[in-house]
């Protein structure tokens, strides 16, 4: 099945260029649908219904990251940030608001299109540089201990195995991991829900970096070092 992307660009001859390189990719993936501006994306998600949001951090005099949390409650989609901007405090902050992926402007076209088939895959692209200030900022944000433990000691032991599994495979895909512990994706969507749930987190790369911060405590295996393309 085609992959669906969304482009969002406040530049013509950009969204012109990505159309062209993604459409050649066809049929594994294809544009349904650009916008120049928030409102404009917001509509067009809705009515395409894209699998995944190429998204530019600067969208004139709005700021694309700040789009992210109202863009997520449109549909059941990833985003990646397409941009030529390095500031990294911008990057990180769509990234904590939940894009799964970032691709700069000046990088290979190769990599836009890997990045979309990992990130469509369940996975996350982000290089490592972004992956430690995340990893950072969770530390600095870090809860007490005494509620960390009343999570931990929430999960059941089949959960724990779950936890284990995404924080030791951090590259695999859900189909990968539910076939490694013996149980189907749905099993494993349901007990990632109780999970994030009792974590009070909302995504894997939350789940990976509560992992890499609290391995000692859940019984786990310290996690690998993140890289370019890990699953998250």
């Amino acid at each position: 099945m085609s992959i669906r992307v969304l482009l969002i660009n406040s530049h013509q001859i950009v969204l012109w260029g990505l159309e062209k390189l993604i459409n050649a990719e066809s049929p594994s993936m294809e544009v349904v649908g650009k916008a120049t501006n928030g409102p404009e994306a917001a509509h067009v998600a809705r009515e395409k219904k894209p699998d995944i949001l190429l998204l530019d951090l600067c969208l004139g005099v709005e700021k694309g990251g700040n789009l992210i949390p109202d863009l997520l409650r449109e549909g059941q989609f990833h985003i990646i940030i397409f941009t030529e901007c390095h500031d990294q405090a911008a990057i990180d902050e769509a990234v904590l608001n939940g894009a799964r992926g970032v691709v700069f402007k000046e990088e290979p076209t190769h990599n836009i299109l890997k990045a979309i088939e990992k990130v469509h895959a369940g996975e996350l692209w982000l290089d490592r540089s972004t992956t430690g200030r995340i990893f950072i900022n969770f530390i600095r944000a870090g809860q007490k201990p005494t509620a960390i433990t009343k999570k931990i000691g929430a999960l059941t032991r089949k959960e724990r195995a779950i936890v284990t599994a995404f924080a030791n495979e951090a590259g695999a895909s859900n189909k990968k991991i539910a076939q490694k512990l013996c149980i189907s994706e749905q099993t494993l969507r349901n007990h990632l829900t109780s999970i994030f749930s009792k974590l009070e987190i909302t995504n894997r790369f939350d789940l990976f970096m509560f992992a890499k911060l609290h391995h000692r405590d859940v019984g786990i295996t310290e996690p690998r070092s993140a890289h370019r393309s890990p699953g998250l």
